[in-house]
């Protein structure tokens, strides 16, 4: 680098870690406004809301365990056995489950797309999902089914636990946030509901307690 090049990486440094503190600096000046009290259990908490947002809601034992318990899941429901799912989850057997899993971004023709997700949201029932180069956001939109993989440590209690826990591990946002809050519903055509309107028409939750 020549010392032009080397002065302005310098300066660019500087006003990256005053920009930083600024944002620090207002988001402590700036508490949060009135929210609610969400005392007790959050899983419980968690997955009641999700069943009231018409979200199916399972548990295994581990992450090994999962694709099994999705299997006799879409085995109940009569659907798909075939699908996508994020990177992360390619080493599953799911094969040897009976199910045809590839690992990639889902496309218009696939029906079953699986994804972890980053946090869930006790209060609404609500995934937090963050894109990515391997969180593939279309994955958890473009399928008729949606399925995500969660530990149990990542349910937080409100939305503004969300976001903390976000700033807290993510010095630079992802580019999108997306919040997923069951099935894809609308009732603008005759208030009449309809499910997979613009996105999934089914989600599943699957809740595993650790990740070995």
């Amino acid at each position: 680098m020549s010392a032009r090049d080397n002065i302005l990486a310098d300066i660019r440094a500087k006003l990256n870690q005053s920009e930083s503190a600024q944002i620090d600096g207002y988001l402590a000046r700036h508490p949060r406004g009135p929210a609610p009290v969400i005392a007790g259990d959050i899983v419980a908490q968690f997955k009641q809301r999700s069943l009231k947002l018409s979200s199916n809601v399972m548990e295994a034992a581990s992450i090994s365990d999962v694709p099994k318990v999705l299997s006799a899941y879409l085995a109940e429901q009569g659907l798909p056995t075939q699908g996508v799912c994020w990177p992360e989850l390619a080493s599953l057997a799911w094969r040897s489950a009976g199910l045809d899993i590839e690992a990639r971004p889902a496309l218009d023709r696939d029906l079953l797309g699986i994804t972890g997700a980053y946090c869930a949201i006790a209060e609404t029932g609500t995934l937090m999902m963050l894109s990515g180069p391997l969180t593939h956001a279309r994955t958890s939109l473009l399928p008729e089914t949606h399925v995500a993989i969660l530990n149990l440590n990542r349910i937080v209690a409100t939305m503004e636990d969300a976001w903390d826990l976000l700033r807290n591990e993510w010095r630079i946002p992802p580019r999108a946030v997306n919040f997923i809050s069951g099935p894809s519903r609308t009732a603008d055509i005759e208030q009449t509901l309809t499910l997979g309107a613009h996105g999934p028409y089914r989600v599943a939750v699957i809740l595993i307690e650790d990740t070995q």
